[in-house]
């Protein structure tokens, strides 16, 4: 149990690194209508808290609509986000699709399902977007999830992509911002530790073994145990590129660098 001083610091630690992205990115904006996609993890949990902590400073006017997909799960307690969100006092729509069977059927047993669910509650939770006018669609994605995702695409697909904190979807519809893109996973569990927020498990994606990003997840593990605020300086570096100390031609004209060799007679005496 975290002591009272404790406990400010942890509030003041997320609240400052939301400010943060807010900062570099401008992910909120005056006029916004913002989708915050809550999961019932605590993730999102805490990114609705965030969130409602910002519109609170009212340094930005905007409005905020929590979504969830309720996608069938065997077992999904349905009155749980209801009720939380309804003694909150938030403006809530929960979005009832039944994505859990088209999963289980497609997808071979033993293989991870995680791609094919989250192609399908990305294009409900589009839809829902258009539907209610919302300016900006928040996910709780946090420092972790974004390394994660850099090395699985440096990894396994050959590129060097990570998760933004801000970025327009292909089809130009919709703006995605992640408030908690600079916020430790470890304050994240602590805080919905502190809030006792009803955190609702995924037993679909989160109960299979074996998935890449678990790997992934214990190696950055080991690497801050052997090299703390590794985790930070990685997530620094994703700030500080160098397109001319890479190798991709497409942002970077490398043919413009021609030799400048000196004449034999510009050496007059």
């Amino acid at each position: 149990m975290l002591s009272e001083l404790d406990q400010e610091k942890l509030i003041r630690r997320l609240h400052k690194k939301v400010w943060a992205v807010q900062e570099d990115f401008g992910i909120i904006e005056a006029g916004d209508k913002v989708m915050v996609c809550l999961s019932g993890g605590k993730d999102s949990y805490t990114m609705l808290d965030m969130l409602l902590h910002v519109q609170k400073s009212r340094q930005h006017d905007f409005d905020i609509i929590a979504v969830n997909l309720d996608q069938k799960q065997p077992g999904f307690p349905e009155e749980v986000l209801p009720n939380y969100l309804t003694n909150l006092g938030v403006d809530f729509r929960i979005v009832e699709r039944d994505t859990y069977s088209v999963v289980v059927d497609k997808v071979p047993e033993g293989k991870t399902m995680c791609s094919l669910c989250s192609r399908l509650r990305r294009g409900i939770l589009y839809t829902t977007a258009e539907e209610l006018g919302a300016t900006k669609i928040a996910l709780g994605h946090h420092r972790e999830d974004v390394l994660e995702t850099f090395f699985l695409n440096m990894f396994f697909s050959g590129k060097l992509e990570a998760m933004p904190a801000k970025y327009r979807t292909d089809d130009g519809k919709h703006v995605v911002i992640r408030p908690l893109a600079y916020c430790k996973e470890e304050d994240i569990i602590q805080y919905a530790e502190l809030k006792q927020f009803p955190i609702i498990p995924c037993n679909l994606c989160g109960s299979q073994p074996n998935m890449q990003r678990k790997v992934i997840k214990q190696m950055m593990k080991q690497w801050e145990q052997q090299f703390p605020d590794r985790t930070e300086i990685m997530l620094t570096a994703l700030k500080n590129v160098s397109p001319s100390h890479l190798f991709d031609k497409d942002i970077f004209d490398f043919e413009e660098l021609v030799s400048k060799v000196g004449r034999v007679d510009e050496f007059v005496p």
